[in-house]
């Protein structure tokens, strides 16, 4: 039998985390976790792609990238735009990194909500994810070692004791996604695997400026504080990046330890 076992010559483990010469798409990227995936992207070597639904957000960090990067302004729960994004990445050949960030919340008793509310973060959440995956399949099966990062949330994993049905809904659905794709595409070369963050400073959190929320999250949490942006980086890049190339169908907490208990 042959000995699959990595030899002396294997890349050096800084260049496991390089995306130099590689193609990458990040959705929701005007702000947020999805501005900051864009940036850790970019400097990591990766030629970018960013799209959100506000161009001035986009332009801005376009401003800031400089070179390797392209804007594509649009609505993701928009089928067109889906093809488009697809049609803009056909002149590269293939899509090496996905980036499925876009997201929304809803609050509130479901018995409160309407049946368009629920609607809505189904087609942010979980039709729009689903669907990008599909148009995209022929690029990400045209490079040799493409990475999908679905961004699902520990209340994939776990229930959230605040009123957010779709939301929960729709994460626990990205997670079994994750795992259906990676069973899918695995023998084809695509790694499929899901980024679920706890609590983290964006616009979606309020950027944890409650005092009396922030220290519901020290309290819940193992590790006893709210995290810094810049902590989410090291597990985006690794799960894109060659350093997690034996993982595929994964879920990656990056929770401070609040599902462990």
């Amino acid at each position: 039998m042959p000995d699959d076992t990595p030899t002396s010559d294997s890349r050096p483990i800084d260049l496991q985390w390089r995306l130099d010469g590689r193609v990458a798409l990040v959705t929701g990227a005007s702000a947020g976790l999805g501005a900051r995936f864009a940036r850790v992207l970019h400097q990591a070597g990766a030629h970018v792609v960013v799209t959100a639904r506000r161009k001035d957000r986009l332009d801005a960090l376009a401003a800031e990238c400089g070179d390797r990067i392209e804007t594509m302004a649009g609505d993701i729960t928009d089928a067109r735009h889906r093809d488009a994004l697809a049609e803009r990445l056909q002149p590269h050949g293939r899509l090496d990194v996905l980036v499925n960030n876009a997201g929304i919340c809803d609050e509130g008793p479901i018995e409160e909500q309407s049946l368009d509310d629920l609607r809505q973060v189904i087609e942010v959440n979980l039709i729009s994810v689903m669907d990008l995956c599909r148009v995209m399949a022929p690029l990400l099966l045209a490079s040799p070692a493409a990475s999908v990062v679905n961004i699902a949330s520990m209340y994939g994993v776990v229930a959230s004791r605040g009123p957010m049905a779709a939301y929960n809904a729709t994460k626990g659905a990205v997670v079994n996604l994750t795992r259906s794709l990676a069973a899918q595409w695995g023998g084809r070369g695509v790694r499929v695997n899901a980024l679920a963050p706890g609590y983290f400073p964006s616009e979606m959190t309020g950027f944890l400026a409650d005092e009396d929320f922030a220290q519901s999250i020290r309290e819940r949490t193992l590790l006893g504080r709210t995290p810094a942006l810049d902590e989410i980086d090291g597990p985006l890049l690794f799960l894109a990046s060659d350093a997690s190339s034996y993982m595929t169908g994964h879920v990656l907490l990056v929770d401070g330890g609040w599902t462990a208990v």
